[in-house]
């Protein structure tokens, strides 16, 4: 069973900066597509940013903000988080792709508030 295991989150000042991990149980290279979502209270999950094969993508509100990267080596996936708003207050959740199997992390609390 692929596991998808989150750290990063935290308290942040508005225009700060934070750098998510994802760390994944097997090689990354096994995933099609790897990537973040966010879901503030009350609202639906949506993607952040994607990895697919060579190519990345962004949702409109961070582009810009937020950068996704990948460490083969290390099996783990970042989001770099950059001039952090209010608006970006979410859990923020690691998402896998693989053979048709939809993988999630638990998931990690980014809070942006002065």
């Amino acid at each position: 069973q692929v596991q998808l295991v989150e750290s990063g989150g935290g308290l942040v000042q508005p225009g700060g900066s934070l750098r998510l991990s994802c760390a994944a149980s097997s090689s990354i290279f096994n995933f099609n597509a790897m990537g973040w979502y966010h879901q503030a209270p009350g609202k639906q999950r949506d993607l952040v940013a994607v990895l697919t094969g060579g190519s990345t993508n962004y949702a409109d509100s961070v582009k810009g903000r937020f950068t996704i990267s990948r460490d083969n080596a290390k099996n783990t996936v970042y989001l770099q988080m950059n001039s952090l708003k209010p608006e970006d207050t979410a859990v923020y959740y690691c998402y896998g792709f693989s053979l048709g199997v939809n993988y999630w992390g638990q998931g990690t609390q980014v809070t942006v508030s002065s």
